[in-house]
């Protein structure tokens, strides 16, 4: 893999970004009310009135019946949310659990426990209204206008794949008549040094143009003591994004195109620590934070494109058509070592072994809104929407520098969707929403696992299909499935400062095919819900407070195939939830409080599989026949079996609390610290329920920061996971990966 240097790409962007750096004082880059965006507006008591728009309309989060943790872009930034992978220390109810080329989003124990491109995301992302595959999703944020966490089934607005709930990210749109901007630089440890800005110039009275982009990178975070001299986790980012808004009368469009260009040295893996007879290679596990000792080279080159174009007219009574049109392409190359160690090669049994990753997926999505006007009694939102989704494998592993098995499997995948969503009021207190959606879902697959050929070179490994490879398992397969999905929720509000509600949702994650010749399932969720949200103390204090039941069937699952040896999907179990939630926002003059606190109790049902940790290390063969001994063909494997347990990535408490007081210090100068603490509980990664290698453990992280304000001015120190805990933050079959170390620095913003 040849990973490419981006000097040029790097120098343009600095040089943009010194010309923006002049100041011009001018409007401050607050999030703006755009009908199409979130955003937090003032009110007397100087707290902030959160904005939501995953309904289609811009809605006051205290207003909507749905347990949902929106942030806007400022607040992104004062609680150090980088990117995706942070939103889990402010988000009660959500964790993202590393696993290497995909994160894990789970909501509730609701989610995605799969690294196969044939399982589709549990919790929906979406970023301007697109929704997005799970690989190039971990991306800095920069120029953010808010971020918003739906928690539980959407199957009405979302659709499919959003059993667990959905994350709507939302970048700052341009500006008609505004020239303005921003540009903010920082530096800290691992000679982490970055800059990222914005610059939005109208064009006339009807058009406008914000360009936007970033920079960041840092040194490894491990020290690679093996003879590869790797650097994992180390990073260099370069991201770009142009908007251009044209408004005239009642009609206005966006068009969208963003790059995201991702080098790191590849995965810090390490044997999860346990016996030798569950894996030979521990043995060679360091056993030193922030170390590791490879044999194997590892790196990780991430890139994507995306071009989205948003129309909308609103006729002079207030209804507005609605059409996203978007395409996507990402990919990924990526070689990591696959045991993960540097041990012995005299060793016969324990093997250099690594393995890469080579992925490309492209989307094309197409969705169509009627909304109604947001005045009068009864609302309503109507659409459609599809997408169609293409994806692309050719992936390799060696043992001892000699090509083993490359599986080159090819997806295609369709999805189409038509909703409906209506909120009638049927007194100064009630109100009542019902929503249905129904999803179609086709997926064909082509390709297979190959052999490799004695002797094969890389170039001759990498083409389609690969040259003098047998065929191991034909990836070939067909399934379609569908689902009616919906809501039906009853609203109290006896006044302007509470709301009760009550619902019952339905929601739906597409199945899948399982080759050779298999298919497996579509999971269903059913959610009962029941929530409060109040306004308290004359407007100082809000909160949120919510309880829920949860039937959730079909749990897909990567397994061992038995027909082949190679992992697969299976739909494991069935499960119930139950738990509740609460959250505040507190601001009494100077200080502002927040916290949110999740509490999560499942239970799947019995299950049984193969069990992982009884393979012998290298053997990816089918199961042997009844009373055929272990080959070099086939292997006789055993399987565990288990009475059930909590879903996996699920929790049971997860809460998180943060601080912040203003000080006023005169001249127009105002300083203010912050601290935060996130803590989530310990969770199963594996359905064999050993706690010795199936349990990651609970952590708890510490945050802090202090500003120095003065108009359009800042600088700020800054301080992440500041015990610097040494935690495992997610597993990769018999490895594990581990959260970032300690972060801290200082970091200069000029608005303008």
């Amino acid at each position: 893999m040849k990973v490419t240097s981006s000097r040029p790409l790097f120098t343009t962007l600095m040089l943009g970004c010194a010309l923006v750096a002049v100041p011009a004082y001018a409007q401050d880059t607050a999030p703006h009310p755009a009908p199409d965006s979130g955003t937090d507006k003032v009110d007397g008591t100087g707290m902030k009135d959160i904005v939501v728009t995953a309904q289609r309309r811009a809605e006051n989060v205290q207003n909507v019946n749905i347990a949902v943790t929106a942030l806007s872009g400022d607040a992104l930034a004062e609680k150090k949310i980088m990117r995706a992978l942070d939103l889990q220390t402010a988000a009660p109810g959500l964790t993202i659990s590393r696993s290497g080329i995909t994160d894990s989003f789970n909501i509730r124990g609701i989610g995605l426990a799969s690294g196969s491109p044939q399982v589709t995301n549990g919790v929906a992302t979406y970023i301007d209204g697109v929704f997005q595959p799970p690989i190039v999703s971990n991306g800095q944020f920069y120029d953010m206008a808010g971020a918003e966490v739906l928690r539980g089934p959407q199957g009405t607005l979302s659709g499919a794949n959003s059993t667990g709930g959905a994350v709507y990210l939302t970048t700052q749109r341009p500006e008609l008549g505004k020239i303005g901007g921003y540009v903010s630089a920082n530096y800290g440890n691992y000679n982490n040094g970055g800059v990222n800005g914005a610059l939005n110039l109208p064009i006339g009275e009807k058009i406008a143009i914000r360009a936007s982009g970033l920079f960041n990178q840092h040194d490894a975070w491990f020290k690679d003591v093996g003879p590869a001299h790797s650097q994992p986790e180390r990073l260099n980012e370069i991201d770009g994004r142009v908007q251009a808004l044209y408004k005239d009368g009642g009609f206005q469009a966006n068009l969208k195109v963003e790059t995201v260009q991702r080098q790191t040295g590849g995965y810090a893996f390490q044997p999860i620590a346990t016996t030798t007879a569950n894996n030979p290679y521990v043995v060679g596990r360091t056993n030193t934070p922030w170390t590791v000792s490879y044999d194997s080279p590892v790196a990780n080159y991430e890139r994507a494109f995306a071009t989205v174009l948003e129309a909308k007219y609103q006729f002079s009574g207030g209804l507005t058509l609605r059409s996203v049109t978007a395409y996507q392409n990402k990919r990924l190359s990526s070689v990591s070592e696959t045991d993960a160690t540097s041990l012995n090669l005299s060793n016969s049994t324990l093997n250099q072994t690594a393995s890469a990753n080579n992925v490309r997926e492209r989307e094309y999505s197409q969705e169509i809104n009627i909304i109604s006007p947001d005045s009068g009694r009864f609302k309503y939102v109507v659409g459609a929407y599809a997408q169609r989704n293409k994806i692309d494998l050719h992936n390799w592993s060696s043992t001892n520098n000699n090509f083993t098995t490359l599986p080159q499997p090819v997806t295609n995948k369709l999805l189409l969707g038509a909703f409906a969503q209506a909120s009638y009021q049927l007194s100064d207190k009630f109100t009542v929403d019902a929503g249905l959606r129904y999803s179609h879902f086709h997926v064909d697959g082509s390709g297979a696992v190959y052999r490799a050929a004695a002797g094969s070179t890389i170039a001759q490994v990498l083409v389609s299909p690969p040259v003098g490879a047998t065929v191991l398992v034909p990836q070939t397969g067909t399934e379609g499935d569908g689902r009616v999905t919906g809501k039906l929720a009853l609203n109290f509000k006896p006044d302007s400062d509470n709301l009760f509600f009550a619902f019952v949702a339905r929601g739906y994650k597409n199945g899948g095919i399982n080759p050779p010749g298999g298919s497996f399932a579509p999971e269903t969720v059913m959610d009962y819900e029941a929530g409060w949200k109040s306004t308290l103390l004359d407007r100082h204090l809000k909160t949120q407070i919510g309880a829920f039941y949860m039937t959730y069937n079909n749990f897909q699952m990567d397994v061992i195939n038995p027909l082949s040896g190679q992992s697969g999907v299976v739909n494991l179990a069935n499960s119930t939830i139950k738990g509740f939630e609460a959250s505040f926002q507190a601001k009494f003059n100077a200080l502002s409080l927040d916290g949110g606190l999740s509490f999560v109790d499942s239970s799947m049902s019995a299950l049984s599989l193969i069990n992982k940790w009884a393979i012998p290390a290298g053997v990816t063969l089918p199961q042997c026949a009844v009373g055929v001994a272990n080959s070099s063909t086939c292997y006789n494997y055993t399987y565990a079996s288990s009475n059930g347990g909590p879903n996996l990535y699920s929790p049971k408490w997860t809460w998180n609390v943060s601080a912040s007081y203003r000080y006023d210090l005169g001249h127009g100068y105002v300083l203010t610290p912050r601290v935060g603490y996130a803590y989530i509980g310990s969770q199963w990664a594996y359905p064999t329920y050993q706690a010795s290698t199936d349990l990651i453990a609970a952590r708890g992280l510490l945050q802090a920061s202090v500003a120095l304000d003065k108009n359009n001015w800042k600088l700020e120190a800054y301080g992440t996971n500041l015990a610097n805990k040494f935690y495992v933050a997610g597993q990769n079959g018999k490895n594990e990966l581990y959260g970032a170390p300690r972060e801290y620095g200082i970091r200069a913003t000029a608005k303008f």
